[in-house]
């Protein structure tokens, strides 16, 4: 049980006590002036009675508090979940958006690397193409036969 709730009993049983070994001078009728006229009354009574006024009053205004509380703080979770969806529909859009970015990426890659293959290729074929014409060119050479199946005219000085 929290303090103030342990407080509170403590506070009400003392006054409840209070009253009870006083019941006599709480009953006990005397003079009262109410401002425009006189009445006779029990004075113990009275403000025992606006004790409880009083007590009941500050219940109702806790009550009336925490409701309030409750019902701004449901309002605000709802707030913040919607908040959080707009997040994460967001984060997701983002993640859609770099995945689209990097594909684009990787085919334009893709693509300058063939290209450069193929460039490579040709100019490879190209400088192989001029070395055997080169070396077929030569005056006096006989074809040899190499191990791959395929005639090539000899290496001059081997």
């Amino acid at each position: 049980m929290p303090l103030r709730t342990l407080l509170l009993l403590l506070f009400i049983a003392l006054v409840a006590g209070f009253a009870a070994l006083n019941w006599t001078a709480f009953t006990t009728p005397v003079p009262l002036s109410l401002g425009v006229t006189t009445v006779e009354a029990p004075l113990g009574l009275a403000m025992l009675a606006l004790v409880v006024v009083v007590a009941l009053a500050f219940l109702g205004y806790v009550a009336l508090f925490q409701g309030r509380l409750l019902l701004e703080s449901r309002r605000h979770a709802k707030e913040l979940q919607a908040q959080r969806q707009l997040a994460d529909q967001a984060e997701a859009s983002r993640f859609t958006e770099l995945r689209a970015l990097l594909q684009a990426e990787v085919v334009r890659l893709e693509g300058a690397l063939r290209g450069e293959i193929r460039d490579s290729a040709n100019s490879l074929a190209a400088m192989i193409g001029e070395l055997d014409d080169r070396v077929t060119g030569l005056p006096g050479s006989a074809p040899v036969r190499h191990p791959a199946g395929f005639d090539r005219p000899p290496i001059p000085g081997a």
